[in-house]
């Protein structure tokens, strides 16, 4: 076996486990009963901390070379921040199913954006991968009325997945530079400072069984799953990372009907269906 089959073989048993892992995050949408802005400040404190004591542990550098790494690592920490409150919104107002799919369609801006920041030539497989997850997206959006809960569901998923293919291309840029733990560490701090404030405002206390949920979803569900993501980078592109990501649903959809008794409408099952086959093609598919 060749050393790039052999990197590659590594790179997708990271990204599948680390997307197993984030499709037992979406749950934690429903099982507390915390808003939005604290199960993200709640996953990004706790985050941040197993990252800096594994990094301590480890021995692992957390110096940055340059001001300009240490600006981009802070923006790509904004834009998790972004990302993960959309996410856990997205569920929140919706459904499981609904707001892993409608997350679940950032192949469809990869596909585009990474060909535009590399420029590097976009492949025809790639174009009929990114038609398919829409038409599975126009299946499993229930209607185009912006006031129903479920739509708002599936838009604010979008947000979620523009802003993790955003994250994707920016972490891509620095994966060859540095420790898969030294990106994450720093991505999750910012992004815990960047959603605190709204964590703070909210009224609610929180109650000793969501602060454990809060630890569990920080160190196991973002600590080991964002650090996996990080380092498989090394050996995928953010596309191939993108598309692998797609498989989310099966997992979380799963995990939603047997834990929480939440069944998906005929119409999600069709539409997640596409989107979940076509990116699992394009995930075993070699360039």
């Amino acid at each position: 076996m060749h050393k790039y089959e052999i990197n590659r073989a590594l790179g997708l048993t990271q990204i599948h486990f680390a997307v197993l892992l984030a499709g037992c995050a979406g749950l934690f949408a429903k099982l507390l009963t915390v808003n939005a802005a604290q199960l993200t400040a709640g996953r990004t404190v706790f985050g941040s901390l197993a990252l800096l004591l594994f990094a301590v542990a480890s021995r692992k550098s957390l110096r940055l070379a340059t001001l300009k790494d240490a600006g981009a690592l802070a923006l790509s920490g904004g834009i998790l921040a972004l990302h993960w409150y959309s996410f856990f919104h997205s569920i929140q107002i919706s459904t499981v199913a609904i707001g892993l799919l409608a997350f679940s369609t950032f192949p469809l801006f990869t596909t585009f954006l990474e060909p535009l920041a590399f420029r590097e030539r976009i492949h025809r497989d790639d174009v009929i991968t990114a038609l398919i997850v829409t038409v599975g997206l126009v299946l499993v959006t229930p209607s185009l009325d912006f006031r129903n809960h479920l739509t708002q569901g599936v838009l604010w998923g979008i947000l979620s997945a523009f802003a993790y293919a955003v994250l994707a291309l920016l972490n891509r840029l620095y994966t060859a530079r540095y420790p898969s733990v030294s990106i994450s560490f720093y991505q999750q701090a910012v992004a815990a400072l960047c959603i605190l404030p709204f964590a703070f405002q909210a009224q609610a206390p929180i109650s000793a069984t969501d602060w454990v949920y809060l630890i569990v979803l920080g160190v196991v569900f973002t600590a080991l799953g964002q650090g996996l993501v990080v380092a498989s980078l090394k050996h995928l592109s953010a596309q191939t990372t993108s598309v692998v990501f797609g498989l989310e649903p099966v997992y979380g959809i799963a995990l939603a009907w047997l834990l929480i008794g939440e069944t998906p409408a005929i119409r999600t099952v069709i539409g997640g269906g596409l989107i979940c086959s076509a990116v699992f093609v394009a995930s075993f598919r070699r360039r």
